[in-house]
C-alpha cells in the first residue's frame, strides 16, 4: 500500500470518527430544550490530563470577568489557615450601601480549575441586589493541593467573616455559605464543619453541587459524556482532590458532603440542579435526606438542564434566567432581617 493510500485511509477514518461523534451529540441534544442548546455541547470537555487541565485553567477564570457597575471589588489576603498559609479572597460591596448580611461564595471548577474572579458577574449581582457583602474564596486547587487544602481555605474564610463581623458591618447571624458545582460541594462540607465547630451559618445555597465522590464509581448514565461535566472529568477531579481514586469507604471528615450520615441541625438549604446533570441523583438524594432530618431544603429541578447551563445562558434563555432568579430570591429571603 502506498503512503498516499495510507494517508487517505487515516483521513477517512478520522472523518468518520468525527462524523460519528457529531451524530452521537446530535442525538443527545434531543433531551435538551432548544433554548438551552449551546455550541459548547459539541466540544469534548474532559480535564483528564495535564494539557487539557492547563488550557482549562487559563480559560475558565475568564468566563465571568465582568462585574456590575457600582459594586466595589477588592482583593484581600486573609490571615493564615490551619496550615499556616494565607487565603486569597475577592470581596464585593455595593457602593453607598452598608452591608448587614454576607455570603461566602465558593467557585466551581471540579476542584481542579477556576478562580474567584470567574464569579464576578454573579457575586456583584448578589452584592448589588441584596446589599450584602460577598466574599469569594480563591481556594487552593488539586491535584497540587489535595484534601483538605480547599476545605481549610473556605472554612478559614468563614471564620474570618465571623471574627471581623463588627468591622465589616455585618450581622454574624446573617451569614450564608454557597457555591456552584465543586464550590457547592465544598460549601456543603464547610457548613457541616461549621455546625460541628459551633460557627453559625444562616443558609446554604447549593447550585448543582458536587457532593459525592462515589458517583465516580457508578455506571455512567446515558449521554453523560455529552453534557459539559463528564464522568471522566468527575473521576479526575475527585481523584485529584482525594489524593487517590475514589473508593466505597473513606472516613476522612468532610471529604464529601454526601458521606455524612447525620444531617440533623444543619441550616436550611436551596439546591438547584438539572435532570440531565451528572450530579442530579446525588443532589436529589441529599435534598431528600436533609428534609428527612428536619432541615428545610427547597429542591429546584430543571428539565433538560445540563451542568452549568445557567452560567452560559442567564439572560438569554428564559428558563435559565428564572433559575438564577430563584436562587437569588431564596438567598434574599434567607438573609432578610428576622
Amino acid at each position: 500500500m502506498t503512503l498516499l493510500a495510507v494517508l487517505a485511509g487515516l483521513i477517512a477514518a478520522a472523518t468518520l470518527g468525527v462524523a460519528a461523534a457529531i451524530s452521537t451529540r446530535r442525538r443527545a441534544l434531543a433531551a435538551v430544550p432548544r433554548e438551552l442548546r449551546h455550541p459548547v455541547l459539541f466540544l469534548p470537555l474532559n480535564f483528564g490530563n495535564p494539557v487539557t487541565l492547563a488550557i482549562a485553567r487559563r480559560v475558565v477564570p475568564l468566563a465571568g470577568a465582568a462585574s456590575r457597575p457600582g459594586v466595589r471589588v477588592e482583593q484581600r489576603t486573609l490571615p493564615a489557615t490551619t496550615d499556616d498559609l494565607p487565603v486569597e479572597v475577592l470581596t464585593y460591596q455595593a457602593s453607598g450601601q452598608a452591608p448587614r448580611a454576607a455570603l461566602l461564595w465558593i467557585h466551581g471548577g471540579g476542584l481542579v480549575v477556576g478562580a474567584a474572579r470567574q464569579e464576578n458577574t454573579w457575586c456583584s449581582r448578589v452584592a448589588d441586589e441584596l446589599g450584602a457583602l460577598v466574599v469569594s474564596v480563591d481556594y487552593r486547587l488539586a491535584p497540587e493541593n489535595p484534601y483538605p487544602a480547599a476545605l481549610d481555605d473556605c472554612f478559614g474564610a468563614l471564620r474570618w467573616l465571623h471574627a471581623n463581623a463588627a468591622a465589616l458591618g455585618i450581622d454574624p447571624d446573617r451569614i450564608a455559605v454557597g457555591g456552584e458545582s465543586a464550590g457547592g460541594g465544598l460549601a456543603a462540607a464547610v457548613v457541616q464543619r461549621a455546625h460541628d465547630a459551633g460557627v453559625p451559618v444562616r443558609f446554604q445555597l447549593l447550585i448543582y453541587p458536587m457532593l459525592d465522590d462515589r458517583t465516580a464509581l457508578r455506571a455512567d448514565p446515558p449521554n453523560s459524556t455529552i453534557y459539559t461535566w463528564t464522568p471522566d472529568s468527575n473521576r479526575f477531579g475527585w481523584t485529584s482532590y482525594l489524593g487517590r481514586p475514589p473508593q466505597d469507604l473513606d472516613d476522612r471528615p468532610y471529604i464529601a458532603a454526601a458521606r455524612r450520615r447525620n444531617l440533623d441541625g444543619l441550616p436550611p438549604a436551596w439546591i438547584g440542579v438539572g435532570d440531565i446533570d451528572l450530579f442530579h441523583d446525588e443532589d436529589v438524594d441529599y435534598a431528600r435526606r436533609l428534609n428527612e432530618a428536619g432541615v428545610a431544603c427547597e429542591l429546584r429541578l430543571e428539565s433538560g438542564m445540563y451542568h452549568g447551563a445557567d452560567a452560559l445562558l442567564d439572560g438569554k434563555a428564559p428558563s435559565m434566567t428564572a433559575f438564577r432568579a430563584a436562587a437569588l430570591d431564596a438567598l434574599r429571603t434567607a438573609l432578610a432581617k428576622p
